[in-house]
């Protein structure tokens, strides 16, 4: 009976780990950015897209193709980054519990 209790405080720290978590992520916001810089973007903690700078030199009408493309860089490249970050602090919320293949947090 002790290994129970046991294993209910450690579910409860556990579940309390994970809550902060999550209000951490959803005030985080990241950058990501390409054309070496010259176009940055800002997501929220929950990928939502927040911001789009852009360097005054790449706005060309006959370049308006590769601006494009070079937005969608810098979106994939903040998620990249927030999805890393998720992934960190799943592992520390955790704190060593393995979780089986496959399966991800937060639900």
């Amino acid at each position: 009976m002790k290994n129970l209790a046991g294993m209910m405080k450690q579910a409860q720290q556990m579940q309390q780990k994970m809550a902060e978590m999550q209000a951490k992520l959803e005030s985080a916001e990241i950058e990501g950015a390409s054309g070496a810089g010259l176009v940055r973007v800002v997501i929220s903690g929950k990928g939502a897209l927040k911001s789009v700078k852009i360097d005054p030199k790449l706005v060309d009408p006959s370049e308006l193709e590769m601006l494009e493309d070079l937005i969608l860089a810098a979106h994939a490249d903040a998620k990249a980054k927030l999805d890393a970050m998720m992934e960190s602090e799943t592992r520390n919320a955790m704190g060593g519990i393995s979780l089986p293949p496959g399966l991800k947090l937060p639900f």
